[in-house]
């Protein structure tokens, strides 16, 4: 019976004791659940804060206008200790420029750079305008000389030509030695290779010049001197700019306009491999040019359109903008060369938006004739794509027309871009293809949403530094990191004052000499 009492009074004591323990576990957990439910709202607040860059909707009248700068405006003046190039270079550099415009135009700037670095003397860059464009006008053609040169005298030494020496009585010309460079060479190899073979031959000729520097720099300085050239320097000769503002001026008289690269044309539909959209015929077209003009290598029309990787079509690019709230009021300047597979692949496009232009139906004058043949048309169209109120490349891969205008357009005051997400858009287009149209729209919309339009956003691999020079080429007047801050109102005074000083301690050195 004590055994059975004690045993009742034990199970007594041990209930309570039970009891307790679970109360306590129980506010345990009450303080767990509490902690977990404020992680997760300050984890969900934290995501949406996040995206706050993506818009929830799309207002097509704050496209019209620039993208929001952030207090963010462009710079590429030097900001630290910038030596004006020395009297005495250690010889000349040659570089002839291959591919398109802007596959040219970042080569230019590359070259500047590759000056600067071996401190050598630039030679007006060559344009290699004849295999491609069937153009032989060359640099002089195009840009405006002495801007070019007058506008880099802070930064390199440049010639028209190298110069001929005396040599044992004789006027001669120093014979540039002829490299290729690595793709994408380090700065290394300039300062070691190239370097080398200037200082022992006097003069240099790099060929091929494209992606021959690498253009992830560890030197801010070196990445503002590329903006110098490409945003300053690079200006087009007097006839294409009043031409190009003369087409500007006629499409916003009639109000907003939207510009539309479509690269829809032969090359790059062979250079993806996107044949099966074509006729047999137009089908072995494509193929022969990618023997002639590619290295070989399978491609799978199904998988490369699955990635995104095709160009989109002319009536794809039209369901874009229509799914975005675009209608056929919209004014759309086209800069495109011969779209390719003819006149059926625009058809479905122009039903959706009638209101189509290009250089020739704005300006149907001889002057447009003359300045537009080559490259010179290309010129006037990346004017008038960089001056729209909105611009959409249809294919914004490395050296394309897009991959400098996307970076000209954010540094000329973060103008508006439309860039589609191939990748993410192709899936959509198959299934509509495929006959499962519902909720089209909405999910271009979707996509779509994701796009930055034109703000100052981080450049993230494999994104250009010519498409996107933000942050070395911007600038903030009241910045919290003070790597960030504007430099100078008179830097071009400071800048004036050291070439000055240069100049005259060379003097001195030279009239010492001769004493």
């Amino acid at each position: 019976m004590r055994r059975h009492g004690f045993h009742r009074q034990h199970v007594r004591q041990g209930a309570g004791a039970g009891l307790k323990g679970m109360v306590v576990k129980l506010s345990i957990a009450v303080v767990v659940l509490l902690i977990c439910t404020v992680s997760l709202f300050m984890s969900s607040t934290g995501r949406t804060s996040g995206q706050s860059n993506y818009p929830s909707e799309i207002h097509l009248e704050e496209l019209w206008s620039s993208a929001d700068p952030g207090g963010w405006r462009p710079s590429s003046a030097p900001r630290s200790h910038w030596p004006p190039p020395p009297t005495e270079t250690n010889g000349y550099l040659r570089v002839r420029c291959n591919g398109g415009l802007n596959q040219q135009r970042s080569a230019i700037s590359n070259a500047v750079l590759a000056a600067r670095i071996m401190n050598a003397t630039l030679v007006l860059p060559e344009l290699d305008t004849n295999s491609f464009w069937h153009d032989d006008s060359g640099f002089h053609g195009i840009y405006d000389v002495e801007h070019f040169i007058t506008t880099l005298r802070y930064d390199v030494k440049i010639v028209e030509s190298i110069p001929e020496i005396q040599k044992k009585g004789k006027k001669k010309k120093i014979k540039a030695v002829q490299l290729r460079p690595p793709r994408d060479a380090p700065i290394s190899w300039y300062t070691t290779v190239a370097l080398e073979k200037v200082k022992e031959h006097g003069a240099i000729y790099l060929t091929p010049f494209s992606h021959r520097l690498a253009e992830e720099i560890d030197n801010p300085e070196y990445q503002r001197l590329r903006c110098r050239v490409n945003y300053h320097a690079l200006r087009f000769k007097p006839q294409i700019m009043k031409l190009s503002q003369s087409i500007v001026d006629k499409l916003r008289a009639q109000g907003h306009f939207m510009s539309i690269h479509l690269r829809f044309e032969m090359d790059m539909l062979s250079f993806a491999g996107c044949f099966d959209i074509f006729t047999p015929e137009e089908q072995n077209i494509l193929r022969k040019y990618r023997e002639e003009n590619f290295a070989p290598k399978k491609l799978v029309y199904k998988e490369r359109r699955a990635i995104g990787k095709c160009p989109l079509t002319p009536e794809e690019v039209g369901l874009i903008l229509r799914a975005m709230g675009f209608d056929n009021s919209t004014r759309i300047y086209l800069a495109a060369g011969e779209l390719f597979g003819g006149d059926r692949f625009m058809k479905p496009f122009r039903s959706l938006f009638p209101r189509l232009e290009n250089h020739s139906s704005v300006e149907p004058s001889d002057e447009l004739v003359e300045n537009t043949r080559g490259l010179g048309g290309s010129a006037v169209d990346y004017m008038v794509c960089l001056l729209s109120d909105i611009f959409m490349p249809t294919y914004d891969g490395p050296s394309n027309f897009a991959n400098n205008l996307l970076g000209h357009r954010l540094y000329y005051g973060f103008r508006t871009t439309i860039r589609p997400d191939r990748k993410a858009l192709a899936p959509i287009f198959i299934d509509r293809e495929n006959g499962r149209t519902a909720g089209f729209e909405e999910a271009i919309r979707k996509v779509m949403l994701k796009t930055n339009f034109g703000g100052p956003h981080k450049r993230v691999s494999p994104e250009s530094f010519y498409t996107n020079s933000w942050p070395e080429c911007f600038c903030q007047t009241a910045p919290k990191n003070p790597a960030d801050k504007c430099p100078p109102n008179d830097i071009l005074d400071i800048l004036d004052n050291q070439l000055e000083k240069e100049a005259t301690e060379s003097n001195s050195t030279i009239s010492s000499a001769e004493r």
